[in-house]
């Protein structure tokens, strides 16, 4: 591809308030945290973030409340370079919050997230009808389970009918509609949420393919689950099985955003057309900066990063010098 990727991301804008505590509490217990702060996030958001920073061309389109978050929701995005004129304003409820709880104890983090989905649930049908045309400007449309499940099969529906493949992070869990899962060329669950799809138990490298196959099964072409410390593992059409390890010995702050920015990558790869071992390869290295850090967005990590500490571990990076990152780091 002699052009930047373009990509088309239909979720949502969350504003993480994140805690941190030595422990979590227990049911009717209080404890002392030591650190607060606000980052913004939402599954659709962090996506679209990832793949700008990563240097493809992103629209997204989404909802926000009329209130100081939902400005700066839209603001962050932007400064990405995320592509926000599609983005709706809606005075009829607040913006989307995420409460964040980390547990830092004995150098292991661990997260709870309870999000309050706010105007991400007032998107309708009328916000997204102009795509059923528009569709076809984009290489790859991302969809996630923060928004109404209606216009997601909306949107998928419009992309097939296009011939434009589509990506659903499956997250958070909810049932899928056989429809859309016809309509997906990826899907892309962690291994729970894998499991509450096909009923498969995660467990070993077997659970893995037969959850895989079953995917496949369900309607979607290629499927990958997301194993967090183990990695990601991947089942083309062709029947082809890919395992791709995560890196390790990482100094791992927060977790929150690592499946936001593994799909931003790897939606940005796989429209380079390349070799699914290098797609994902490119998508693990982009998670495990984010993870050393703290915060959604903030996480997030661009080009030049990644190209950097995959050339430290003697990885070849030409392949993705062609992309010139809308907003470098300085």
């Amino acid at each position: 591809m002699n052009r930047k990727p373009r990509i088309l991301v239909v979720g949502s804008f969350v504003m993480d308030l994140i805690v941190s505590t030595r422990r979590f509490p227990q049911s009717g217990e209080t404890v002392l945290g030591f650190d607060y702060r606000t980052a913004t996030g939402g599954k659709g958001a962090n996506q679209a973030v990832q793949a700008a920073r990563l240097g493809a061309d992103v629209t997204f389109v989404g909802k926000v409340g009329d209130d100081p978050f939902g400005k700066e929701l839209a603001a962050a995005a932007r400064a990405s370079g995320v592509d926000v004129r599609h983005v709706s304003v809606t005075s009829d409820v607040s913006s989307a919050i995420g409460n964040v709880q980390l547990e830092l104890e004995e150098g292991i983090t661990s997260n709870r997230i309870i999000v309050v989905p706010g105007a991400n649930m007032a998107i309708t049908s009328e916000d997204v009808a102009f795509l059923r045309e528009q569709v076809l400007e984009y290489d790859l449309v991302i969809l996630q389970l923060e928004i109404p499940m209606e216009i997601n099969v909306l949107v998928a529906g419009y992309a097939e009918a296009r011939g434009v493949p589509v990506m659903l992070n499956s997250a958070p869990s909810a049932p899928l509609p056989p429809e859309l899962l016809r309509s997906l060329c990826y899907i892309s669950p962690n291994e729970h949420e894998a499991e509450d799809i096909t009923g498969i138990p995660i467990r070993t490298e077997t659970d893995i393919g037969r959850a895989l196959e079953k995917l496949q099964a369900m309607g979607v072409d290629n499927a990958m689950i997301t194993l967090g410390s183990r990695g990601a593992a991947y089942r083309s059409k062709d029947g082809r099985m890919l395992c791709s390890p995560a890196l390790t010995g990482l100094d791992v702050k927060d977790p929150t955003a690592a499946g936001d920015s593994f799909v931003g990558a790897f939606c940005t790869a796989v429209t380079l057309g390349l070799p699914m071992e290098q797609v994902l390869q490119f998508a693990n290295y982009t998670a495990a900066l984010t993870v050393c850090r703290i915060g959604a967005q903030p996480s997030l990590p661009y080009l030049n990063e990644v190209t950097a500490l995959m050339y430290s571990h003697g990885l070849p990076t030409a392949a993705f010098e062609a992309l010139t990152s809308n907003h470098a780091k300085e």
